[in-house]
């Protein structure tokens, strides 16, 4: 039975704090491991920004600036045919209708959270009934040349 007076912490849970400017003795003594001269040795050193570089022109100023990346750009899962068929004939689901939520959940897509774009690489031999966030004009051809249909939807 276990009294509350001999209760001990977990063997290496508690670590000694590191004391420092306590002698040569500790091994952390004279400059208090912050090394001889300079802005970080001094009381209040730490106290300037992280990207501040001494005053040497920045790094967010010294590189070149090229191109330009909106923000705006939509990033789509892509999603070719040949696959499309493949998992349709895999899952005997010819006579079903694809969905994007179908196509996450029997994992043919990586993330529910991004659109999902159908481009036309493969043949398509069987009549499918889509409905999909965006496809290629070729995609579209293929499938509607089948006899299939295309429903869009916004994401």
């Amino acid at each position: 039975m276990d009294i509350l007076s001999n209760l001990k912490p977990a063997k290496g849970s508690v670590i000694k704090v590191k004391r420092v400017g306590r002698g040569p003795g500790s091994g952390h003594g004279g400059t208090s491991c912050r090394g001889m001269n300079g802005q970080r040795s001094r009381a209040g050193g730490e106290r300037y920004r992280p990207w501040f570089e001494g005053g040497q022109m920045p790094l967010q100023r010294r590189v070149p600036k090229r191109g330009f990346k909106s923000p705006f750009k939509v990033k789509y899962q892509v999603l070719n045919l040949h696959r499309l068929l493949e998992f349709v004939t895999k899952n005997n689901l010819t006579d079903q209708k694809i969905t994007p939520e179908l196509l996450y959940t029997k994992k043919v897509v990586g993330s529910k959270n991004k659109p999902i774009k159908i481009l036309g690489e493969g043949d398509v031999n069987l009549k499918l009934d889509i409905t999909i966030h965006a496809i290629s004009q070729s995609a579209r051809q293929k499938i509607e040349s089948a006899g299939g249909t295309i429903n869009l939807v916004k994401f």
